[in-house]
């Protein structure tokens, strides 16, 4: 059994220790994911000229994918070291093994030494979007999150926006090794301002890992992944491949749960899904969100690029009215959460914005101007910002301390893999819409043709592809609304137990039913 600071089930947890002042903690935090959130944004725009220089266009599809399946398969592992080991030093190791990750691949030769070391880069991500959210777990308790959900919400935003703007300018005029060369100060200035500003209580620990767990997490997350990543792009659907790994995905879940059930010290307690229903189904809002942000962050520019003919820099300027909502409405919910302890609404409003917004973007064509896709994404912003945080607060109250960093990292695997499944569902719309419109030299699943490819084409073609891409657009948000309103019920069963305050222990379920059932209850 394992000894660390976290109290036995049933017993009052300690007072949090936090440090005096929490923003200028949570600023290192929130640096090293923005040091995520960049490179994975940048790394689009600089392919083009990778491929130029190192060759290997057939091995393109790996450096994005050997990135995500290292990502996704190490996020559970780090998240349960954390619990066990500290999340600070677990936090600090991942930050060292990205920032070494990112050096080797901007010196990287090859494209097999760009897509190893992008692996290296992987685990380093998961485990800065493991501890992320368990760090700010710890040093500010849900009751009290709500003051500083803006920061993150910002973070996020800039991340998404900035990204490609910086890509398109460090790639222009410093060459595609900068775009992973940049990552080195950021992250040595992540590492100093943690190890200062970042103070929490030493974890010692006796504990027996889990490795039989781990290795079946790992095998399932990397088939379902590749699954997810492959589906109706490198094989079709109904292919063997590709149920295959369903298939091995599958068995590999029910092999994991029966192996959680008898390991002394699991990977992913199953008491965080059985202990409370918050649990489950925030992380059905929080797979929906990713399924929702991804498929916003890839297609509105693929959108206004080639329909509405805006150039790459300035498309990614027009996301402002998307995700300006997301950080004014996360600061808005945040603050009411932390005055009046009261948040199932936002869920609720959240989800109904998003599904309305995503119905008007999918009535968009050729003839929708700029102003109307604006005001569609704004109204999806806005359903962003009230749902995005503020359910992950929900998902971390609903466990104990000592589970957080395992909650945390279950949080951001089912935001990943979410965005992975919608991904590949949006990419064989897309490519089955635009399939035998593209230009000579453009494949049907790429990113927008090349312009003076789209001007050399006669009129009635280049309506035709136009046209072919209006309607993939309308089909992939036209199937985010429909699940966003799946995701509308799964708000409405949200039930709205008391936040845990500074000193205060996980809400038990039972109890909060009875004082909800009451009529005395507040």
């Amino acid at each position: 059994m394992s000894v660390s600071d976290a109290p036995p089930s049933g017993s009052p947890a300690p007072p949090e220790t936090t440090p005096k002042n929490v923003r200028l903690a949570l600023l290192g935090v929130l640096l090293a994911m923005l040091l995520s959130m960049l490179d994975s944004t940048i790394v689009g725009t600089a392919m083009p000229t990778v491929v130029g220089d190192l060759g290997g266009l057939e091995h393109i599809s790996w450096v994005v994918t050997a990135y995500t399946l290292a990502t996704a398969a190490s996020t559970p592992v780090w998240g349960k070291f954390g619990d066990l080991y500290g999340r600070k030093h677990m936090y600090l190791i991942a930050v060292v093994v990205f920032v070494l990750g990112s050096a080797l691949t901007g010196a990287a030769h090859s494209m097999t030494q760009l897509i190893a070391f992008r692996a290296l880069q992987g685990l380093g991500a998961g485990g800065i979007g493991a501890g992320a959210f368990a760090l700010i777990a710890s040093l500010a308790p849900p009751r009290e999150r709500g003051r500083y959900q803006g920061m993150t919400a910002s973070i996020m935003a800039i991340g998404t926006i900035g990204g490609p703007l910086l890509g398109g300018f460090v790639t222009g005029h410093l060459g595609w090794r900068w775009a992973f060369f940049i990552n080195l100060p950021l992250g040595i200035l992540t590492l100093v301002w943690c190890q200062l500003m970042l103070r929490l209580p030493a974890t010692r620990v006796k504990a027996r890992i889990d490795w039989p767990g781990i290795t079946m997490m790992t095998a399932t997350v990397c088939a379902l992944t590749l699954a997810a990543t492959w589906a109706g792009s490198t094989y079709p659907w109904t292919s063997w491949q590709i149920l295959g790994l369903f298939s091995l995905a599958a068995v590999g879940v029910a092999a994991f749960v029966a192996r959680q059930r008898r390991a002394a010290e699991p990977l992913m307690p199953l008491r965080i899904f059985t202990g409370h229903r918050n649990f489950a189904l925030a992380s059905s809002l929080i797979l929906v969100g990713g399924v929702v942000m991804f498929g916003c962050s890839l297609y509105l520019p693929l959108y206004q690029q080639t329909v509405q003919g805006v150039s790459a820099s300035r498309s990614g300027l027009l996301l402002l009215p998307l995700m300006i909502p997301v950080v004014i409405m996360s600061q808005v919910g945040g603050k009411v959460m932390s005055a009046t302890g009261r948040y199932k609404i936002f869920p609720i409003v959240g989800t109904v914005c998003m599904a309305v917004g995503l119905f008007l973007l999918a009535t968009m064509d050729t003839t929708t101007s700029r102003t109307a896709t604006g005001c569609f994404m704004a109204l999806v912003g806005t359903g962003m910002g009230c749902q995005m945080q503020m359910v992950t607060t929900i998902a971390q109250n609903s466990v104990e301390m000592r589970d957080m960093g395992a909650a945390s990292a279950s949080v951001t695997l089912f935001r990943t893999i979410g965005g992975s499944l919608g991904v590949a569902v949006f990419g064989s719309l897309f490519t089955s819409a635009v399939q035998g419109h593209a230009p000579a030299g453009a494949k049907a699943g790429e990113a927008r043709p090349d312009p003076a490819a789209l001007a050399r084409l006669p009129q009635s073609a280049r309506d035709g592809y136009l046209h072919a891409v209006a309607t993939g657009t309308q089909q992939i948000f036209l199937t985010a609304a429909v699940v966003c309103t799946v995701a509308f019920v799964a708000a409405l069963c949200v039930q709205e137990v008391p936040l845990r305050g500074r000193s205060g222990p996980v809400a038990q379920p039972h109890k909060a039913e009875e004082e909800a059932a009451s009529p005395a209850a507040p």
